[in-house]
Protein backbone atom coordinates (compact mmCIF):
# COMPACT_ATOMS: atom_id res chain seq x y z
CA UNK A 1 0.00 0.00 0.00
CA UNK A 2 1.54 3.66 -0.58
CA UNK A 3 0.00 6.91 0.42
CA UNK A 4 0.05 10.06 -1.44
CA UNK A 5 -0.06 13.57 -0.10
CA UNK A 6 -0.95 16.87 -1.92
CA UNK A 7 2.48 19.10 -2.93
CA UNK A 8 0.23 22.20 -0.98
CA UNK A 9 0.72 20.09 1.88
CA UNK A 10 3.74 18.98 1.48
CA UNK A 11 5.01 22.44 1.18
CA UNK A 12 3.11 23.41 4.54
CA UNK A 13 4.82 20.45 6.62
CA UNK A 14 8.20 21.88 5.66
CA UNK A 15 10.44 22.32 8.44
CA UNK A 16 13.44 24.61 9.65
CA UNK A 17 15.19 21.97 11.85
CA UNK A 18 19.10 22.93 13.84
CA UNK A 19 20.58 20.92 16.08
CA UNK A 20 18.50 19.70 19.15
CA UNK A 21 15.63 20.53 17.19
CA UNK A 22 13.40 18.15 16.03
CA UNK A 23 13.15 18.13 11.70
CA UNK A 24 9.44 17.48 11.34
CA UNK A 25 6.13 18.84 13.75
CA UNK A 26 5.19 15.23 13.34
CA UNK A 27 6.53 12.00 15.65
CA UNK A 28 9.66 10.21 13.72
CA UNK A 29 12.15 8.03 14.93
CA UNK A 30 15.31 5.58 13.91
CA UNK A 31 16.56 7.81 11.14
CA UNK A 32 17.75 6.53 7.97
CA UNK A 33 19.68 9.33 6.13
CA UNK A 34 21.11 9.12 2.48
CA UNK A 35 22.55 11.21 -0.16
CA UNK A 36 20.87 10.21 -3.50
CA UNK A 37 21.47 12.14 -6.21
CA UNK A 38 22.37 15.07 -4.33
CA UNK A 39 19.71 15.10 -2.09
CA UNK A 40 18.73 13.89 1.38
CA UNK A 41 15.92 11.48 1.70
CA UNK A 42 15.70 10.43 5.78
CA UNK A 43 13.40 7.13 5.68
CA UNK A 44 11.99 6.50 9.34
CA UNK A 45 9.52 5.34 11.68
CA UNK A 46 6.29 6.69 11.92
CA UNK A 47 5.49 7.34 15.64
CA UNK A 48 2.75 9.62 15.08
CA UNK A 49 0.58 6.22 13.74
CA UNK A 50 1.47 4.23 16.84
CA UNK A 51 -0.38 4.11 19.74
CA UNK A 52 1.35 5.91 21.96
CA UNK A 53 1.92 3.06 24.22
CA UNK A 54 4.08 0.66 22.17
CA UNK A 55 6.29 0.90 18.71
CA UNK A 56 3.44 -0.69 16.82
CA UNK A 57 3.15 1.83 13.51
CA UNK A 58 2.69 -0.10 10.53
CA UNK A 59 4.45 2.35 8.05
CA UNK A 60 7.30 4.09 6.88
CA UNK A 61 7.39 7.65 6.30
CA UNK A 62 10.09 9.92 4.24
CA UNK A 63 11.14 13.29 4.84
CA UNK A 64 13.22 15.32 2.12
CA UNK A 65 15.77 17.52 2.28
CA UNK A 66 18.67 19.88 -0.10
CA UNK A 67 20.76 21.68 2.76
CA UNK A 68 19.49 19.85 6.65
CA UNK A 69 18.20 23.14 7.18
CA UNK A 70 14.62 22.65 5.66
CA UNK A 71 12.99 19.65 5.86
CA UNK A 72 10.38 18.24 3.67
CA UNK A 73 7.70 15.19 4.94
CA UNK A 74 7.15 13.31 1.93
CA UNK A 75 4.73 11.33 3.80
CA UNK A 76 3.85 7.35 4.42
CA UNK A 77 5.05 6.05 1.11
CA UNK A 78 4.94 2.45 2.29
CA UNK A 79 3.41 0.27 4.78
CA UNK A 80 4.15 -3.86 5.63
CA UNK A 81 1.55 -4.79 3.00
CA UNK A 82 3.86 -4.29 0.27
CA UNK A 83 4.93 -7.66 1.96
CA UNK A 84 2.40 -10.12 0.98
CA UNK A 85 3.83 -12.69 3.27
CA UNK A 86 3.65 -10.01 6.46
CA UNK A 87 0.98 -9.68 8.66
CA UNK A 88 -1.33 -6.47 7.67
CA UNK A 89 -0.49 -5.83 11.51
CA UNK A 90 3.17 -6.16 12.00
CA UNK A 91 5.02 -3.93 13.26
CA UNK A 92 6.96 -1.23 11.26
CA UNK A 93 10.38 -0.59 13.02
CA UNK A 94 13.59 0.98 12.14
CA UNK A 95 14.50 0.82 7.98
CA UNK A 96 17.43 1.09 6.03
CA UNK A 97 18.11 1.96 2.12
CA UNK A 98 20.65 1.56 -0.24
CA UNK A 99 21.23 2.17 -3.71
CA UNK A 100 22.90 -0.23 -6.35
CA UNK A 101 22.85 -0.45 -10.11
CA UNK A 102 20.20 1.66 -10.49
CA UNK A 103 17.78 0.72 -8.10
CA UNK A 104 16.72 1.80 -4.48
CA UNK A 105 16.58 -0.82 -2.01
CA UNK A 106 14.64 -0.52 1.00
CA UNK A 107 14.92 -3.03 4.00
CA UNK A 108 12.58 -3.13 6.42
CA UNK A 109 12.36 -4.89 9.80
CA UNK A 110 8.63 -6.43 9.75
CA UNK A 111 7.10 -7.71 12.80
CA UNK A 112 10.36 -8.08 15.19
CA UNK A 113 10.92 -11.52 13.48
CA UNK A 114 11.69 -10.79 9.78
CA UNK A 115 13.24 -8.30 7.70
CA UNK A 116 12.26 -7.61 4.23
CA UNK A 117 13.41 -6.13 1.31
CA UNK A 118 11.87 -3.94 -1.58
CA UNK A 119 12.82 -2.14 -4.63
CA UNK A 120 12.18 1.05 -6.53
CA UNK A 121 13.68 3.39 -9.66
CA UNK A 122 13.22 6.10 -7.24
CA UNK A 123 13.94 6.83 -4.17
CA UNK A 124 10.56 7.57 -3.01
CA UNK A 125 9.24 5.13 -4.38
CA UNK A 126 6.62 3.27 -5.46
CA UNK A 127 8.89 0.17 -3.75
CA UNK A 128 7.67 -3.46 -4.45
CA UNK A 129 8.69 -6.46 -2.58
CA UNK A 130 11.96 -7.82 -4.07
CA UNK A 131 11.30 -11.25 -3.36
CA UNK A 132 8.31 -13.52 -2.58
CA UNK A 133 9.85 -14.12 1.26
CA UNK A 134 11.76 -12.22 3.73
CA UNK A 135 15.52 -11.29 3.67
CA UNK A 136 16.18 -12.87 6.95
CA UNK A 137 13.67 -15.18 8.92
CA UNK A 138 14.28 -16.05 12.75
CA UNK A 139 12.25 -18.94 12.21
CA UNK A 140 14.03 -20.08 9.28
CA UNK A 141 17.70 -18.37 9.06
CA UNK A 142 20.45 -20.18 11.17
CA UNK A 143 22.07 -17.22 13.77
CA UNK A 144 19.30 -14.82 12.72
CA UNK A 145 19.25 -13.91 16.57
CA UNK A 146 16.43 -13.10 19.04
CA UNK A 147 15.12 -10.08 17.30
CA UNK A 148 16.38 -9.24 13.77
CA UNK A 149 15.70 -6.05 13.46
CA UNK A 150 17.44 -2.33 12.74
CA UNK A 151 19.32 -3.36 9.04
CA UNK A 152 22.00 -0.98 8.17
CA UNK A 153 23.77 -1.69 5.02
CA UNK A 154 27.75 -0.41 4.37
CA UNK A 155 28.17 -0.70 0.66
CA UNK A 156 32.35 -0.85 0.42
CA UNK A 157 34.69 0.54 -1.74
CA UNK A 158 35.49 -2.68 -3.48
CA UNK A 159 31.72 -3.10 -4.10
CA UNK A 160 30.86 -5.60 -1.61
CA UNK A 161 27.61 -4.92 0.87
CA UNK A 162 27.40 -5.72 4.53
CA UNK A 163 24.15 -5.87 6.39
CA UNK A 164 24.42 -5.68 10.00
CA UNK A 165 21.45 -6.03 12.31
CA UNK A 166 19.96 -7.57 15.75
CA UNK A 167 19.42 -6.93 19.40
CA UNK A 168 21.66 -7.81 22.46
CA UNK A 169 23.96 -9.92 20.05
CA UNK A 170 24.83 -7.42 16.80
CA UNK A 171 24.98 -9.85 13.35
CA UNK A 172 26.65 -9.00 10.32
CA UNK A 173 26.20 -11.02 6.88
CA UNK A 174 27.44 -10.50 3.36
CA UNK A 175 25.05 -9.27 0.53
CA UNK A 176 25.48 -10.58 -2.61
CA UNK A 177 25.43 -7.76 -5.49
CA UNK A 178 21.67 -8.34 -6.31
CA UNK A 179 21.24 -6.82 -2.77
CA UNK A 180 18.45 -8.69 -2.03
CA UNK A 181 20.38 -12.27 -0.99
CA UNK A 182 22.43 -13.19 1.36
CA UNK A 183 26.37 -14.15 -0.45
CA UNK A 184 27.27 -16.08 3.15
CA UNK A 185 26.03 -17.53 6.78
CA UNK A 186 24.68 -14.69 9.03
CA UNK A 187 28.14 -14.00 11.40
CA UNK A 188 28.35 -12.36 15.40
CA UNK A 189 30.15 -8.91 14.85
CA UNK A 190 32.94 -9.73 17.54
CA UNK A 191 33.46 -6.66 20.05
CA UNK A 192 36.54 -6.45 22.13
CA UNK A 193 37.89 -4.05 24.87
CA UNK A 194 34.32 -2.89 26.85
CA UNK A 195 35.75 -1.00 30.00
CA UNK A 196 35.74 -3.91 32.59
CA UNK A 197 34.67 -1.51 35.44
CA UNK A 198 31.08 -0.75 33.60
CA UNK A 199 28.61 -3.37 33.21
CA UNK A 200 26.42 -1.05 31.09
CA UNK A 201 29.11 -0.73 28.05
CA UNK A 202 27.64 -3.79 26.05
CA UNK A 203 25.69 -3.96 22.45
CA UNK A 204 22.21 -3.30 22.84
CA UNK A 205 20.35 -2.53 19.15
CA UNK A 206 20.93 0.02 16.64
CA UNK A 207 24.00 -0.96 14.55
CA UNK A 208 25.56 1.23 12.04
CA UNK A 209 28.49 1.07 10.43
CA UNK A 210 30.65 3.01 7.98
CA UNK A 211 33.71 3.80 7.20
CA UNK A 212 35.82 7.06 7.81
CA UNK A 213 40.31 7.16 6.11
CA UNK A 214 39.99 3.68 5.75
CA UNK A 215 38.88 2.67 8.53
CA UNK A 216 35.49 0.91 9.76
CA UNK A 217 33.34 2.83 12.56
CA UNK A 218 30.58 0.49 14.13
CA UNK A 219 28.31 2.46 16.42
CA UNK A 220 25.43 1.31 18.52
CA UNK A 221 23.16 1.77 21.51
CA UNK A 222 24.15 -0.10 24.60
CA UNK A 223 20.36 -0.98 25.64
CA UNK A 224 17.07 0.95 27.14
CA UNK A 225 18.14 3.23 28.01
CA UNK A 226 21.30 3.32 25.79
CA UNK A 227 24.10 5.79 25.12
CA UNK A 228 25.74 5.61 21.68
CA UNK A 229 28.82 4.05 21.37
CA UNK A 230 31.27 2.74 19.15
CA UNK A 231 34.31 0.16 17.94
CA UNK A 232 36.83 0.29 15.38
CA UNK A 233 38.22 -2.23 13.20
CA UNK A 234 40.54 -2.32 9.89
CA UNK A 235 38.05 -4.88 8.14
CA UNK A 236 34.16 -4.61 7.95
CA UNK A 237 34.05 -8.17 9.10
CA UNK A 238 35.83 -7.07 12.63
CA UNK A 239 36.72 -8.00 15.32
CA UNK A 240 36.32 -4.54 16.54
CA UNK A 241 37.53 -2.76 19.36
CA UNK A 242 35.51 -0.40 21.64
CA UNK A 243 36.62 3.43 21.48
CA UNK A 244 34.34 5.42 23.10
CA UNK A 245 30.94 7.27 23.47
CA UNK A 246 29.53 8.89 20.70
CA UNK A 247 26.33 10.65 22.55
CA UNK A 248 24.99 10.09 25.86
CA UNK A 249 22.07 8.29 27.42
CA UNK A 250 18.57 10.11 26.93
CA UNK A 251 15.55 10.57 28.77
CA UNK A 252 13.59 8.48 26.79
CA UNK A 253 13.95 4.17 27.05
CA UNK A 254 15.83 4.97 23.54
CA UNK A 255 18.62 5.77 21.61
CA UNK A 256 19.37 5.19 17.98
CA UNK A 257 21.70 7.05 15.43
CA UNK A 258 22.43 7.34 11.98
CA UNK A 259 25.97 9.34 10.54
CA UNK A 260 25.97 11.18 7.35
CA UNK A 261 28.06 12.63 5.12
CA UNK A 262 26.69 15.94 2.69
CA UNK A 263 28.73 18.12 1.01
CA UNK A 264 31.82 16.96 2.90
CA UNK A 265 30.76 17.35 6.36
CA UNK A 266 29.84 14.18 8.64
CA UNK A 267 26.23 14.82 10.48
CA UNK A 268 25.03 12.65 13.52
CA UNK A 269 21.23 12.00 13.66
CA UNK A 270 19.32 10.78 16.18
CA UNK A 271 15.93 10.85 18.25
CA UNK A 272 14.77 12.18 21.06
CA UNK A 273 11.86 13.75 23.21
CA UNK A 274 11.11 17.04 21.66
CA UNK A 275 7.99 17.65 20.50
CA UNK A 276 5.25 18.47 23.43
CA UNK A 277 3.13 15.02 24.28
CA UNK A 278 6.70 13.44 22.91
CA UNK A 279 7.99 10.74 25.12
CA UNK A 280 9.30 6.92 24.96
CA UNK A 281 6.96 5.95 21.99
CA UNK A 282 6.56 9.35 20.76
CA UNK A 283 9.54 10.67 19.20
CA UNK A 284 11.40 13.02 17.03
CA UNK A 285 14.45 12.83 14.52
CA UNK A 286 17.48 15.88 14.83
CA UNK A 287 20.92 16.02 13.20
CA UNK A 288 23.86 17.69 15.06
CA UNK A 289 27.86 18.28 13.68
CA UNK A 290 29.78 15.37 14.14
CA UNK A 291 33.59 15.93 14.41
CA UNK A 292 36.76 13.65 14.23
CA UNK A 293 39.86 13.89 16.06
CA UNK A 294 42.87 13.63 14.52
CA UNK A 295 43.35 10.06 15.53
CA UNK A 296 40.36 8.94 14.18
CA UNK A 297 38.54 9.11 17.35
CA UNK A 298 34.91 10.50 17.42
CA UNK A 299 34.28 13.13 19.81
CA UNK A 300 31.16 13.37 21.90
CA UNK A 301 27.69 14.66 20.59
CA UNK A 302 26.82 17.71 22.72
CA UNK A 303 23.43 19.03 22.11
CA UNK A 304 21.19 21.30 24.15
CA UNK A 305 18.62 19.80 26.78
Amino acid sequence: MTFKISAALLLLMATQALAGEPISTRFNADPSPHVFNGKVYLYATDDASNSGKYWDSTSWRLYTSNDLKTWRDDGAFLDVTVFKWARPDAKAWAPEAAYRNGKYYFYAPVGGDKIGVAVADNPAGPFKDARSDALIDKARDANAGDEPIDPQVLIDDDGQAYLTFGTRVPKIVKLNADMTSLAGPIENLVIKGFPADDPKKKYGEAPFLHKHKGLYYFSFSTGWPGQIVYATSKTPMGPYTYRGVIFDYLKISTNHQAILTFKGKPWFFYHDNLLPGGGDHKRSISIAPLRYNRDGTIREVKVKP
